[in-house]
């Protein structure tokens, strides 16, 4: 079976996602294992199995996973410069992009670390990978944060029919509750943990946003013309 790669912007429903693949039953399902390298050092595997470097997990994803399908979601705030290198894993897997529109995202992320950097919105960084995707040959889906909250079930069919996979209506609906999956970083998906399916989020009223605060601007500026292009290449739900 395949390894499918959901790339996410940060802030933009990609633990829900994460969960509906792992209510799928069918897949082998990993949480951020690139970001959790690159903040704790590791990141857990199946079977108990650790991985410590992005070269030991690439490896297995690419050439040990004995035949099980694999799906794993990862965000874009850390440039992947490994993943980026490796233009065999590039063509192989199917990647997803799930985006969100910059000032969105500034705002939420600001809320949780008001320490982040003008990178930290990670469309740029989505950009170059989505780029290095097709310049590899390999199969490069966009999906909108927008789509999966008003759309979900049409949203997530589309997705599985660009993937190749079976669409699996019981995957929209979940227990709520923490995973132990996101345990290190469980203030970042409260959300998730809180919910049992796809919603619209209620509009927040944050304390800094793109109107008050010219870094937050700054950050939706520098980001904005990535958005752009993969908002053109999105995949049109109906």
């Amino acid at each position: 079976m395949a390894v499918f790669a959901l790339w996410s912007a940060p802030r933009a429903r990609s633990t829900a996602f994460f969960r509906s693949m792992l209510q799928r039953g069918d897949l082998t399902a990993l949480h951020e294992p690139f970001c959790n390298i690159i903040c704790f050092g590791e990141t857990d595997g199946p079977g108990g199995r650790m991985f410590r470097s992005a070269p030991e997990l690439l490896g297995w994803l690419r050439d040990e996973t004995g035949g099980r399908g694999v799906f794993f979601k990862d965000t874009t705030d850390f440039r992947h410069a490994e993943v980026l290198a490796d233009r065999r894993f590039l063509a192989r897997a199917h990647h997803a992009f799930l985006i969100r529109a910059p000032e969105e995202i500034a705002a939420s992320y600001y809320a949780l670390y008001p320490g982040m950097s003008l990178k930290a919105v990670g469309l740029e960084s989505m950009h170059e990978l989505y780029t290095a995707v097709r310049d590899a040959g390999g199969s490069a889906v966009v999906l909108d944060s927008g789509d999966l909250a008003a759309r979900p079930e049409a949203t997530m069919r589309a997705y599985c029919a660009a993937a190749g996979l079976p669409f699996r209506p019981e995957s929209l609906t979940w227990e709520p509750g923490e995973r132990p999956e996101w345990r290190r970083s469980a203030r970042w998906h409260a959300d998730a943990s809180g919910s049992s399916g796809f919603r619209q989020r209620r509009e927040r009223g944050y304390t800094r946003t793109v109107e008050n605060s010219e870094y937050l601007a700054r950050c939706a500026r520098r980001h904005r013309p990535f958005y752009e292009a993969l908002l053109a290449e999105r995949l049109v739900v109906p």
